[in-house]
Order: structure tokens, then C-alpha cells, then sequence
């Protein structure tokens, strides 16, 4: 492998993790939980440009999810965001590159991902640390697994959403417009619309 891509991989991996950690911070549950409003998932974007988003985009979550593990104090339950969040991540960003061509529906693909393999395993992870209740409300769905995996259907793919094309689009549109980005799609003979 090049060390060019090499080094994008890991400037990606980078910026996704620090951008879900200052996420954490500042959004709490609604970066974490069920309704998963991550703004760092706006760069999944970058894998309209180039190939390396997708592993970068990966890496970034695993060790955003790893981070949040010793910070929430999670434990083991931690790791079933680790390797099913970023098998949604790389799911998204893979979907975003082979789709690139046709940025709004590539950006559907994070949506998608997230929405569906999210809320499959979130509802064990926050019942084995004592909790679920729905964000904004005292309903505690303890024991219920389909009504949990509904709420967070809907609940992480409206934030997904929002994300992705009320941050992401505009992201992209901006980034298209760059002249490094130009020249560097030009270089990897890709055109952007």
C-alpha cells in the first residue's frame, strides 16, 4: 500500500474519533444512546473523494467506541459497539464510495446502516449497564426488545439523517468545490459532479 493512502486512512481514523469524543462531551446520550446524533458522522462524506474513508471511517469508529468503553465504564457489553458500530460504519462508507457518483443517494447508505445494525444490539449494551429509557421521556423499555429495536429504528435513523444531509451534504458540496480536492480526484481520475 501507498503511504499516501496510508497516511489518509489514518487522518480520517483521526478526525472521525476526535469528532465523536468532542461529540460525547458535549451531546451525551444523544452522540451514545439510542437516538445516536453523532455529528462526526458528517465525514462519512469523505468517502464520496477517495477509497480510504472507508477504512479510515472504520478505524475512527472502533476507536471512538473503544474510548467511550473506558470512559462510560461499559466494560465487555462495550465491545458489541465496537465491532457491530463499526461493521455499521464501514457497511455506510462502503455503500458511500460504490455510490459516489450519486452523492444523495450515497449518503442514504450511513443512514441505512446505522439505523438497522445499530438498534439491534444497543438495546443489550444500555440494558447491561442498568438502563433504557426513551430519551426525553420516563418510558423505560427494560425487557422489550422489538419496541427498543423500533424506537431505535426510527430514533438512530432520523439522526443519521440529519445528520448526513442536513451537516454531511453541505460538507461535501463545500469539498467538491476545493481546488486540492479537484486536483486530487483528477489524479485518481475520478470526476466529482
Amino acid at each position: 500500500m501507498k503511504s499516501h493512502y496510508i497516511a489518509r486512512v489514518g487522518v480520517i481514523a483521526a478526525a472521525y474519533a476526535a469528532c465523536t469524543l468532542i461529540a460525547m462531551l458535549f451531546l451525551g446520550s444523544l452522540a451514545w444512546g439510542p437516538v445516536q446524533f453523532r455529528v462526526s458522522e458528517a465525514l462519512c462524506v469523505l468517502a464520496l473523494f477517495t477509497p480510504a474513508a472507508v477504512p479510515g471511517l472504520t478505524l475512527g469508529c472502533a476507536l471512538a467506541n473503544i474510548a467511550n468503553i473506558v470512559l462510560s465504564g461499559t466494560g465487555m457489553l462495550g465491545m458489541l459497539d465496537v465491532v457491530f458500530g463499526s461493521l455499521a460504519t464501514f457497511a455506510g462508507a462502503l455503500f458511500t464510495w460504490k455510490m459516489r457518483r450519486r452523492p444523495l443517494v450515497a449518503l442514504a447508505g450511513p443512514v441505512l446502516a446505522n439505523a438497522l445494525i445499530v438498534p439491534a444490539y444497543l438495546p443489550l449494551l444500555l440494558q447491561g449497564i442498568g438502563f433504557y429509557t426513551i430519551p426525553f421521556t420516563s418510558i423505560s423499555l427494560d425487557g422489550a426488545w422489538l419496541p427498543m429495536y423500533l424506537f431505535g429504528l426510527v430514533a438512530t435513523g432520523v439522526g443519521e439523517a440529519v445528520i448526513m444531509y442536513v451537516l454531511g451534504y453541505p460538507l461535501q458540496r463545500s469539498l467538491a468545490k476545493s481546488p486540492i480536492i479537484k486536483r486530487e480526484l483528477a489524479s485518481m481520475g475520478t470526476t466529482e459532479k
